[in-house]
């Protein structure tokens, strides 16, 4: 018979609030967004003054460590469910402020009518109300003397019944004395483990990631500046997507500004590009694979606490190393100069907007790789080949789309111990054979899905390639996609749904091209046998009616460039699904030497 894995017991709510101010419960979200609004926190204080269960909070042990003199350790607890309700206890009850979406410590004070045993949050209006009681906090926690609130009370409501507002006031001060359900689970479960029970004890089934375990560990270890690491993920993140968050940054947290990560992220304060954003999983991620060497978090979880994986202990020194390592790790991360040459070189192979990209598992190991091999010293120029290469490949074959821990182990564990050239041309061969170019890609184009994997890096290719919209005489691809042009429909959308066609059939992306929106929409509804014969007109003397294109040999190497067939000229709705097929060939063709040229 297993051993029992967690213990369920009943906690008074000031016992929990003593061993968040002592440290024994460690919150890990204290310093990230409280997300629950006001009213919510005042609900919460209603539930517990009528005596109404408020669902459990679960923490997890830490486990114990060996130090070096071979005494051990304690591990405190550890919050990973429940951060929100107890959070909202401590601003409600201790005033303790919280950080809004913004990163802006604020306080959240919640009022009390004794009369109609009402809660309310608090605001103007009620702060001027007699009747109310505009602030809980110093009640319940003690500040104020409960006898002292009660006379004050009744000196302002002479009508009000004493008896009753006696007794109301100290059943609102005998919240703390309410109890709330605490799991915890043991030290020694594994990551999988903690994620099993936590599903299946949440009502919900609200899954952690293995991310927010990491992410746990890290804030509640003071010992290592893991509090400190915590936030540099979580400010580099939110930086890289708001800009403009820097100022509230400066403003609310000195302590943080004082740290050696702010001049390491304040670069970001200028940074409007979003072809890359990452989440404070996706820096985590990239650290740890790119450090450790390993693709697995919950190894990460493992090491920071200080597993041993030989002798299945927990030693100090482990834990001390594994932060000092996902330090530096992250620290290469959010360089500069890292970040932007590798975000440069993405640009390069044509990936020009955020749009382009299918998979942001597939972006973040190229920053590994890209990590990696400077690391190992290889020429600046064989990185920018390699990292251009393997994110294509990637894309192309799906490679992160399916357990992607898995293949980001594999994937580090060969990097780490081959020549990178080597193991890329192993791969090549491996998935990018005649077979794959000639049959596999061309069947995975026959797709109405306008964010297929495929046809995106078809896009970049032509941005790579510096092509031509269709049937544009100097306007780009890359233009158009930079302008926010559309693609649209090289047999009209309008002629095929009136020949009975279903969407599915009019909206293949092998009919989709990047075109100017004034070509659209004098093309309107003709089929392209119509139109290419006036476009031909106008290469043969005629006036300008579709773009700039005045030259039939300009105008051969426009439908080159857009991997359309030259039968276009004489093809009508009949003639649908040939336009299919043969664009599907040309469009793998092109991508094919577009790989090839990187």
């Amino acid at each position: 018979m297993s051993s029992q894995k967690y213990q369920v017991n009943q906690q008074l709510i000031e016992v929990l609030l003593s061993w968040i101010k002592s440290g024994e419960i460690a919150i890990p979200e204290i310093q990230r967004p409280f997300v629950w609004s006001a009213t919510k926190v005042r609900d919460l204080m209603d539930s517990l003054y009528q005596g109404y269960p408020v669902g459990y909070i679960i923490a997890w042990r830490n486990p114990s460590v060996r130090l070096k003199d071979g005494s051990i350790s304690e591990g405190k607890r550890i919050l990973i469910d429940g951060q929100q309700r107890v959070t909202a206890l401590t601003t409600a009850i201790l005033g303790d402020k919280v950080l809004d979406k913004d990163y802006r410590k604020i306080s959240i004070q919640i009022a009390f009518n004794p009369l109609r045993e009402k809660f309310e949050v608090a605001n103007p209006a009620i702060r001027k109300d007699k009747e109310w009681i505009e602030d809980i906090a110093p009640v319940i926690s003690g500040e104020w003397r409960l006898s002292k609130v009660i006379r004050k009370y009744l000196e302002e409501n002479p009508g009000a019944d004493e008896g009753h507002v006696e007794d109301v006031l100290e059943n609102l001060k005998a919240i703390t004395k309410k109890q709330i359900g605490l799991i915890e689970l043991n030290g020694d479960l594994d990551i999988e483990r903690v994620t099993e029970i936590f599903i299946r004890i949440n009502s919900q089934g609200v899954g952690l990631s293995q991310a927010d375990f990491a992410m746990s560990k890290i804030a509640a270890n003071e010992t290592y500046g893991g509090n400190e690491l915590r936030k540099a993920i979580d400010y580099f993140s939110h930086l890289a997507k708001s800009p403009e968050f820097y100022e509230h940054l400066v403003e609310n947290d000195a302590a943080f500004v004082a740290t050696e990560y702010f001049p390491m992220i304040k670069w970001l304060r200028k940074e409007n590009d979003d072809l890359y954003d990452p989440t404070y999983n996706d820096v985590l991620r990239v650290a740890f694979t790119y450090k450790f060497k390993r693709g697995r978090l919950r190894d990460l979880v493992s090491l920071l606490s200080g597993r041993n994986f030989e002798t299945r202990e927990y030693e100090e020194a482990i834990a001390a190393d594994a932060y000092e390592r996902l330090k530096s790790g992250v620290v290469q991360f959010i360089n500069e100069t890292n970040f932007k040459r590798f975000v440069m070189i993405v640009k390069s192979a044509g990936f020009v907007d955020s749009k382009l990209i299918s998979s942001g598992s597939s972006l973040n190991f190229a920053y590994v790789l890209y990590l990696s091999l400077r690391e190992q010293k290889i020429h600046d120029a064989l990185i920018e080949k390699y990292v251009k290469k393997w994110f294509v490949l990637s894309l192309l074959t799906g490679r992160y789309s399916g357990n992607i821990e898995t293949q980001f182990d594999f994937d580090i564990r060969n990097i780490s111990e081959k020549d990178f050239a080597v193991f890329l041309q192993e791969i090549e061969e491996a998935q990018l054979s005649d077979a794959f170019w000639e049959a596999e890609l061309i069947q995975r184009l026959e797709t109405s899905n306008f964010n297929s994997p495929v046809f995106k890096v078809f896009v970049a290719a032509q941005c790579f390639l510096n092509d031509r919209g269709f049937l544009s005489k100097d306007i780009t691809v890359k233009n158009l996609i930079e302008q926010r042009g559309d693609v649209h429909h090289i047999f009209p959308k309008n002629l095929l749904k009136k020949s009975g066609l279903t969407r599915r059939l009019y909206n293949q992306v092998a009919n989709y091209a990047y075109t100017q929106s004034e070509v659209n929409i004098k093309i309107g509804a003709k089929p392209p046998a119509v139109y290419m014969a006036e476009v031909k007109a106008q290469c043969e003397g005629g006036g300008l009616k579709y773009g700039g294109i005045t030259e039939i040999e300009d105008l051969r190497e426009n439908l080159r460039q857009n991997a359309i067939p030259e039968a276009i000229f004489e093809m009508g709705v009949d003639d649908y699904q040939d336009f299919l097929a043969m664009r599907r060939k040309l469009i793998s063709q092109k991508i094919r030497t577009y790989y090839e040229k990187l």
